[in-house]
């Protein structure tokens, strides 16, 4: 009964199987939206990599734009923007014409950290010590998203009134703090970050200041999740996101690979520890585990929704991870 009180949300990077082309991953990625839309998941996200050899989602905002057009309800938005990686202006009249475009689904999530390295930060020309900018960032884009007032000398044209809801995100107790303070919706990056996920929780409801956007906290946990018909073949498509993360731990290209029966030749204990720690807080089971471990999940964490990442290999497998969850809530 538990989950029939959340909403079930979808993050998506674009990943690029070994094997295909990025106009696969794409076709991949709008037909995984689109099942979602007609199971009733409540929003759709794409996240912003840059540099990232296996992840398509650079143009976050060209994404969102194809996946809305191709869509009927679902929202539809960023998880996140890199607001250091970008001009608020910029991001204002980009989020300004997706609203006009496809009214009442846009959503602008937004972190602080650049999601990439130096190199490419400068690549991007921004500076290094943009993140210690962003709490007045995130107020300028609200103001260039809010109704024009008269006099305003800087506007986003489009972008002025139309109130792209915005989202902070984070996987540290910094956007916690900052999202309680402006009242806004908060989502915690627990798919990568699960350690701090109790205390930035407990930091954003206890200090969320009532606003005109939110009058009370929401606070959304994103969470890694495998769902199959049973849990050993759920434990087997598990071994794509161990490939993937062992791959980002060592510094390779993060191509999904297919499952593996055993991954003991892979990696050194050492190695299988920190991709267990990284990937901490992930679902991995049949229907019956995967309910009994997310109404854990709901029992011992704050949270109102949950925002999934299901890095699978095969696409008609992916699918069957959303009927199965959508199940769940019925």
């Amino acid at each position: 009964m538990l989950l029939q009180d959340k909403k079930f949300s979808l993050l998506e990077l674009a990943s690029v199987r070994e094997d295909e082309t990025i106009t696969d991953t794409l076709r991949h990625s709008l037909c995984y939206a689109q099942r979602a839309d007609e199971l009733g998941f409540e929003r759709f996200w794409l996240a912003e990599h840059h540099n990232m050899e296996g992840i398509a989602s650079a143009a976050t905002s060209v994404l969102i734009g194809h996946i809305a057009s191709g869509t009927k309800r679902i929202k539809v938005g960023s998880g996140g923007i890199m607001l250091p990686n970008h001009p608020p202006l910029v991001i204002a009249e980009q989020f300004g014409t997706l609203a006009c475009l496809y009214p009442g689904r846009i959503e602008l999530g937004l972190g602080r950290a650049p999601g990439t390295d130096a190199i490419t930060m400068r690549a991007l020309r921004r500076d290094m010590r943009a993140a210690d900018d962003f709490p007045q960032e995130v107020g300028l884009l609200q103001q260039l998203l809010a109704p024009l007032k008269p006099g305003q000398k800087l506007k986003a044209i489009p972008g002025a009134g139309t109130e792209v809801p915005i989202w902070l995100l984070g996987s540290s107790l910094f956007s916690a703090q900052l999202a309680a303070q402006r009242g806004l919706p908060y989502a915690f990056a627990g798919h990568f970050a699960p350690r701090l996920v109790r205390e930035a929780l407990h930091i954003y409801r206890e200090s969320f200041q009532p606003s005109e956007t939110l009058n009370k906290p929401y606070a959304m946990l994103g969470l890694p999740l495998i769902a199959a018909d049973t849990d050993r073949e759920a434990r087997h498509l598990a071994t794509t996101s161990h490939q993937r993360i062992l791959s980002l731990l060592r510094g390779n290209p993060l191509w999904l690979k297919p499952p593996v029966d055993d991954m003991t030749p892979l990696w050194s204990p050492e190695e299988e520890a920190a991709v267990k720690d990284f990937l901490g807080l992930a679902v991995v089971g049949g229907p019956d585990t995967v309910r009994e471990q997310l109404e854990t999940v709901c029992r011992e964490l704050p949270v109102d929704e949950f925002m999934f990442t299901i890095d699978i290999y095969d696409p008609a497998h992916r699918s069957q991870a959303l009927e199965i969850l959508a199940a769940l809530r019925t």
